[in-house]
């Protein structure tokens, strides 16, 4: 394994998907190929991201998820007792639909294009979330690797549907006993096959924080059923520590975010982590992979309290925007944080993928690229100034 450098580089995970791998992902999906034959096809796309994020000089990479429809919803290929579900088929099920498609239309949501994973009967492992991912990985890099599942709070919340799920599991809480054991076992699957880094995603947190108290976010039908929003972090953390303890030997990390399903700012999520720190520093991981690029992420001075009690993964790139970000502007971004964090505590990310759903990725490839070699550039300033 390589050593790992001061202010290492890495991906929150996704990366552009191509129409012909989109094309293929359908075609399995709707039987028409084997899953052996759609994997001819992503094979190929692995290989293209992982050399376009070698190239840019990421020190830890991903395969850029490019076998999955989206962050959570692959985990249908997985697990047994799930189902995939649009978005508009799910409006079918919904207690106001009207309203629900009021919203999607106002947070500009494809609701034919984005599925979800929703639980029809008791859910159990197939072959592994990723261990497939992970062995292909391993024969054609030998930078280290980083693994994003789904987190123990998003794949319960997400999967839960009122009408559909709680005739095998009463509650969400239920289902979550299940997930997390399938979690734990998957980690420690990971580690022990020669994973580097795993990154728990749990971007719907910011919807419990900062999103309106009855509004219903595409990602997770269920949140429409939520408590308190002080009930559901506490859950989250609950869910979490259940997940990682005793597991040593890889890194873990919880991925937050303000949603990354649309180029239009002013329809994602504002506010700074000051509500939420309290809450992610009990979780028992090392990093927080947090957004930090665009002024929606608020002030870094939140961040005093807290200094060095984790590592920070630091969105430094706005991955939905075509400027490449200068090295510079990123140095002087890092350099605020450093007044509350050891450089060896910082890593640097884009603030979340670069293609999120994949029929509507937020990006390109040639401009993801660019986008991490800004970073890598930032990095070796950084080095040079505090090696």
């Amino acid at each position: 394994m390589p050593e790992t450098p001061l202010f290492p580089v890495t991906v929150v995970g996704s990366w552009p998907r191509s129409t012909e791998l989109v094309r293929a992902l359908r075609r399995k999906e709707a039987g028409e190929i084997t899953f052996d034959e759609f994997n001819s096809v992503a094979d190929g796309e692995v290989l293209d991201c992982i050399r376009a994020q070698e190239e840019a000089g990421v020190d830890i990479i991903s395969d850029g998820e490019q076998r999955r429809d989206n962050f959570y919803s692959f985990a249908v290929d997985k697990l047994t007792g799930m189902q995939l579900m649009k978005v508009s088929e799910l409006l079918d099920y919904s207690r106001d639909r009207a309203r629900m498609e009021e919203v999607l239309r106002a947070l500009d949501v494809p609701s034919f294009a984005i599925k979800s994973p929703i639980v029809v009967d008791r859910i159990g492992k197939r072959n592994g979330l990723a261990l497939d991912e992970l062995a292909f990985m391993r024969e054609h890099t030998d930078r280290q690797i980083k693994v994003p599942l789904p987190g123990p709070y998003m794949l319960t919340r997400s999967s839960w549907f009122e009408g559909l799920s709680d005739q095998v599991y009463p509650s969400p809480e239920d289902l979550a006993a299940d997930v997390v054991a399938i979690l734990r076992e998957e980690i420690i699957a990971l580690r022990d096959q020669g994973c580097d880094f795993v990154q728990l995603d749990e971007p719907i947190l910011s919807q419990v924080v900062f999103g309106e108290e009855s509004t219903e976010t595409f990602m997770c039908a269920a949140l429409p059923n939520r408590r308190d929003p002080t009930d559901e972090l506490e859950l989250a953390v609950r869910l979490m520590n259940q997940t990682t303890e005793g597991i040593t030997g890889i890194r873990t990390g919880v991925h937050i975010c303000r949603g990354n399903w649309s180029r239009r700012e002013e329809v994602l999520l504002t506010g700074n982590y000051g509500p939420m720190l309290p809450y992610l520093t009990q979780m028992n991981i090392d990093q927080l992979v947090l957004e930090c690029a665009t002024p929606r992420a608020g002030e870094m001075e939140v961040f005093k309290e807290y200094s060095n009690e984790k590592e920070i993964g630091f969105g430094v790139v706005n991955p939905r925007t075509d400027e490449i970000e200068p090295p510079e502007q990123i140095v002087a971004r890092v350099k605020e944080l450093l007044q509350y964090f050891d450089p060896d505590k910082i890593y640097l990310n884009p603030d979340c993928g670069f293609g999120t759903f994949a029929e509507r990725n937020v990006n390109t490839h040639q401009v993801a690229t660019e986008k991490m070699r800004t970073i890598t550039q930032a990095a070796k300033q950084l080095r040079a100034d505090y090696r």
